[in-house]
């Protein structure tokens, strides 16, 4: 049984700028491009910005393992750094935790993932003819221990004023203490619908688009990066939210 992630408020920052980006799904260069951008984007800007990952780095995409050393890695020099945890990275920490309770994730953008570490995982199951036991022992060999730290770490939610970052959403009108780590890395309706339905400005991926949605109370900026699409990245400056302009 795994802890409630944690829901993290930032009360006392003062930030000059926010960057949010989400599902990134294993594109790599996708993200240290949108990175540069964002750099160079606050470059001019006086004091501490904030960079805010969205959730869902793994799956789907070529280079998970390269996303996750990422985020391993210290932030940009002057920004602070959160990543908060996707559907996808919980099911992935799952499988690794109990493989045969949760080897659905094999059919779930996974063979991607494991193949970023090495791990050709049909080879392994319908060749080799491994259980999938034997396959997860394979990748816990093959991922470095900080990955698997870092997907135990990332948090359920951010506070920062009247915006909360999350994955996917909030259950509306239900207290951010009330929410289950499933509404926040899970939820699509009834929150795309009726938006938060609390006091808040909720920034959000999980329901991939094309382009991104300024909606009742949120913002979804999962522009399907991994499925032909771009890497969006929100701007939160001076309390005005804005699309950056693509590099």
């Amino acid at each position: 049984m795994q802890h409630q992630r944690d829901r993290i408020a930032l009360t006392a920052h003062d930030y000059a700028a926010i960057y949010a980006l989400s599902d990134i799904h294993g594109c790599y260069d996708d993200m240290v491009a949108a990175e540069r951008r964002i750099v160079e984007d606050a470059r001019s800007l006086p004091g501490r910005k904030l960079l805010m990952f969205l959730g869902d780095y793994v799956d789907r995409g070529p280079r998970s393992s390269d996303v996750l050393a990422h985020l391993c890695a210290p932030p940009p020099e002057g920004f602070d750094r959160y990543a908060l945890c996707g559907n996808h990275d919980d099911v992935f920490l799952r499988f690794l935790e109990d493989p045969d309770a949760n080897s659905h994730w094999l059919e779930f953008g996974a063979l991607p993932t494991l193949a970023s570490y090495g791990i050709d995982a049909r080879h392994v199951l319908f060749d080799l003819g491994f259980s999938v036991t034997e396959l997860r022992d394979l990748a816990l060999k093959a991922i470095p221990a900080a990955h698997v730290d870092l997907l135990r770490s990332l948090a359920g939610a951010v506070t920062l004023g009247s915006t909360l970052f999350v994955h996917a959403g909030i259950r509306p009108g239900v207290p951010l203490h009330d929410q289950t780590d499933e509404d926040l890395l899970w939820i699509r309706e009834p929150f795309l619908s009726e938006g938060p339905q609390l006091p808040l400005l909720v920034i959000h991926g999980h329901t991939p688009g094309s382009h991104p949605v300024f909606g009742k109370g949120r913002i979804g900026i999962d522009t399907a990066v991994s499925m032909g699409g771009t890497l969006t990245v929100l701007k939160i400056a001076d309390g005005r939210p804005i699309i950056l302009p693509p590099g």
